[in-house]
């Protein structure tokens, strides 16, 4: 059973593995261990997903919780990939920030997704203005 939650202190360790074990591990500094700490440390949302205690899916973001939400890093080991957990830590994360419209630019692998939960594809980036559209 996956379980969600708002996490004040993911270990930086853990948060590395996950972006490994998703495509984000490509595009991200997973050989800097300061700049990983310091993406974790300053990140003013993070929920998890995990498979009893093992990590599984990151929702990082940037958030004033009140205007916008940058939904920096979206990651799902790649085990764990097509059972919903994306879509349930977007949710989360817009569930947290209700006023606030989230924004991410998607990874080359995921363009085709957002769209397809219900985000509006923009020029630059994705938009979810409302939970209800989330489908």
């Amino acid at each position: 059973m996956i379980t969600y939650q708002v996490e004040h202190n993911l270990s930086p360790a853990e948060f590395k593995e996950v972006l490994i074990k998703s495509t984000l591990g490509e595009r991200r500094p997973v050989d800097d261990s300061e700049r990983i700490k310091a993406m974790v440390d300053n990140a003013n949302l993070i929920i998890t997903a995990r498979d009893n205690d093992k990590l599984v899916g990151v929702s990082r973001s940037v958030t004033d919780f009140v205007y916008c939400t940058y939904l920096s890093d979206l990651a799902v080991d790649k085990a764990y990939q097509k059972l919903g957990i994306g879509k349930e830590l977007i949710r989360l994360t817009k569930k947290e920030t209700p006023q606030a419209t989230l924004i991410l630019l998607a990874a080359p692998a995921a363009e085709y997704y957002y769209p397809h939960i219900g985000m509006t594809k923009t020029d630059v980036c994705f938009l979810l203005k409302d939970l209800n559209d989330l489908k």
